[in-house]
């Protein structure tokens, strides 16, 4: 079973690893769209997991993504959406899988 909760925050970054003639080296913003899913089996109560719990764990850290500069956030030196999914994954929990949208059409998942 498969369960999958939606999340939203706004950032500026700048990516410091691109050449500087690439857009992404100078400070920009996006409105992020993370997608947390987990699959597991079901249980006693019926969930994989209650979405109350999961929302304990990652609202805190969409509400730390908020409105701020990627850049200045510990181990986001080089925000990319890859890194950005991995280091949501991080502080999650191992079996979850997390899907990072910069836009709607460029997304990273981790597996």
């Amino acid at each position: 079973m498969r369960i999958a909760a939606e999340y939203t925050f706004e950032a500026a970054h700048r990516l410091p690893m691109v050449p500087d003639t690439h857009k992404c080296s100078r400070m920009h913003g996006h409105n992020y769209r993370v997608i947390v899913s987990i699959d597991g089996p079901l249980d006693e109560r019926g969930f994989v997991v209650d979405y109350a719990e999961l929302d304990e764990v990652v609202q805190p850290l969409i509400n730390r993504l908020d409105h701020r500069c990627l850049n200045d956030i510990d181990g986001l030196s080089n925000p990319t959406a890859e890194i950005i999914a991995g280091w949501l994954k991080e502080r999650i929990q191992p079996n979850a899988r997390v899907r990072v949208y910069e836009t709607s059409r460029y997304w990273a998942e981790t597996t």
